[in-house]
């Protein structure tokens, strides 16, 4: 019997997709039977991804590397992943520049990851979603983008600016039933990640930032994929333009 949400052989793709969140998304996508592309920059995490996803159910799984600050190696993948899938239904920007600092370097980084990498990922798949009989995109922001921290403030501003950039997409590509939708996360905990290093680097920060969250401790990134398959879905035909926190309620008024 298949899956309520229907996702049977939908042909998704997720930027960004060797690990963390990324990975866990692609993987709740092979699970109900779609067909996968990722990309990442690293060619051993990508391989053992692609065979993650097939072990997980995956119709089909194709993987190539791309630095996404580069508008050339985007298009690449795009083109070669609709090629491989026979075309695009989903696509998911999950990628991130990461940009922690206050240096140049850190707001770059925020602009050509965090943003345009979104930007421009879009742009080269809405020729294959235009084909879709069930289009949708779908940008992993950050409750950050709406509760800044003082550590991460260039972060925090491209993930701002992503969440207008996923409003106005939408607004644009309503009328062509296009639907566009945010993932805002909170403090996710997974092997590798930010609060993973943060537990040994810095434990009264990680202690302090899991004691706040009211649900009683950090996300995994399940919590997360499960609500990107929901969202991709048939059965949230009827949204389009929302930012929608995941977060065991990080983001709430104290």
């Amino acid at each position: 019997m298949n899956s309520p949400v229907s996702l049977q052989n939908a042909r998704v793709l997720v930027a960004g997709g060797s690990r963390g969140i990324g990975l866990a998304i692609a993987q709740a996508f092979a699970r109900e039977g779609a067909s996968v592309s990722i990309c990442a920059r690293g060619a051993a995490a990508l391989q053992q991804a692609g065979e993650q996803l097939l072990g997980d159910g995956a119709a089909a799984a194709h993987t190539q590397q791309c630095d996404l600050a580069d508008p050339a190696q985007i298009q690449r993948w795009i083109d070669a992943a609709a090629a491989s899938l026979g075309g695009v239904d989903i696509l998911i920007n999950n990628a991130s520049g990461y940009g922690n600092g206050n240096d140049d370097a850190s707001w770059q980084a925020g602009f050509d990851i965090d943003l345009m990498a979104a930007v421009r990922a879009n742009r080269s798949a809405l020729p294959h979603l235009r084909l879709s009989t069930m289009p949708a995109i779908l940008n992993i922001s950050s409750i950050n983008a709406s509760v800044p921290t003082p550590r991460a403030a260039a972060y925090s501003a491209a993930k701002a600016a992503l969440n207008y950039y996923t409003v106005s997409l939408a607004t644009e590509l309503a009328r062509e039933r296009i639907r566009v939708n945010a993932l805002a996360p909170g403090s996710i905990e997974f092997p590798g990640g930010l609060w993973e290093q943060r537990r040994s680097s810095a434990p009264e920060l990680y202690e302090q930032i899991r004691n706040r969250i009211p649900f009683g401790g950090f996300g995994n990134v399940e919590d997360v994929a499960n609500t990107a398959v929901f969202l991709c879905s048939p059965t949230a035909r009827w949204i389009t333009g929302q930012v929608l926190a995941v977060d065991g309620g990080q983001s709430l008024p104290a």
